[in-house]
């Protein structure tokens, strides 16, 4: 086991961020730490990199406890917060080197891993610029090469890809995996749920700062009452024929906006079947028809009742 966290209490004034909050992260894992917006996940990765006291509970990682002069420990850990942290007066090579020096004193072995740290992230090209001249997305690449140059061997990154263009958000996400495949644990958040469902082998959904549902996304998604979500394109359903399947057995939702029928159905029935029956029936004209299995985000939002940035 890498993390251990156990009943742990962090108080804000009247305010309790954290409600006895216990997880574990195991070698190897990619975990995805989710919830909304102050539901304690940046709380939860400050206590655990002992930047922040706590009240009360238990921080182990890598079997010792975890303290703020526990160095040996913060050695084998890296960091990618979401906010990007370099120094504009340094190229992106003296900025990795940096970094890396705070954990590799000795210059030939640091020379060799801030070349793998630019190569890994795609930066080669650009190892002579300075940070101002770089986009955001390979601002983000330079950013993770900071965290991880040292190779440590538990990786947290707090929303590596925010505001980041598709081509470098798939990038980082490859590279996510590759550290994984290297021997690498990671702790991730997002509020990108296709990137959870890509890259995460296990995940915890916290809110109020309270534990409310893990396991994988497999998991995850069998905890849920939605089985399917059909979606209609059609510009003929009056209120009446909405009330109507909203009525069938097995509809959890209906909703009906811009042309967009969407329909939300729960286990135990032959959902397409009685929405395509429904239509027959009711003789309305449509377009295309599509049905979807359960998204991470449809458990987000049954789970939590609300969108993941609220």
């Amino acid at each position: 086991m890498v993390v251990r966290i156990k009943n742990l209490v962090k108080r804000y004034g009247d305010l309790l961020a954290l409600d006895h909050l216990s997880f574990s992260v195991n070698d190897g894992e990619i975990f995805g730490l989710l919830g909304p917006n102050g539901s304690g996940k940046t709380t939860a990765i400050n206590c655990l990199l002992s930047l922040l006291e706590y009240d009360k509970g238990e921080i182990e990682i890598f079997g010792q406890p975890m303290a703020p002069d526990a160095y040996h420990i913060k050695r084998e850990i890296g960091i990618v917060m979401q906010n990007v942290a370099v120094y504009n007066e340094l190229t992106v090579r003296e900025n990795i080197d940096y970094f890396c020096g705070l954990y590799v004193p000795d210059k030939k072995s640091r020379k060799e891993l801030v070349d793998e740290a630019i190569d890994f992230v795609g930066l080669a090209d650009f190892a002579d610029f300075y940070p101002q001249k770089l986009s955001g997305g390979l601002l983000r690449r330079l950013n993770i090469a900071c965290g991880i140059a040292h190779k440590p061997k538990l990786i947290i990154m707090d929303e590596p890809t925010v505001a980041v263009d598709p081509q470098s958000r798939n990038k980082i996400l490859e590279g996510i995996l590759a550290l994984n495949r290297q021997g690498a644990t990671v702790i991730y958040t997002s509020h990108y749920m296709e990137e959870v469902e890509r890259i995460c082998t296990r995940i915890l959904i916290i809110d109020k700062g309270k534990p409310i549902a893990t396991g994988t996304k497999e998991e995850l998604k069998a905890m849920i009452t939605m089985e399917e979500k059909i979606t209609v394109e059609t510009q003929q359903l009056t209120p009446e024929q909405l009330a109507r399947l909203r009525a069938l057995p097995h509809i959890l939702s209906a909703e009906y906006q811009n042309g967009l029928l969407v329909v939300k159905s729960g286990r135990g029935g032959h959902n397409l079947e009685t929405v395509l029956s429904f239509i027959r029936k009711e003789k309305i004209q449509c377009g295309k028809i599509y049905s979807e299995l359960p998204t991470l985000n449809d458990v987000f939002l049954e789970i939590t009742g609300k969108h993941l940035r609220d």
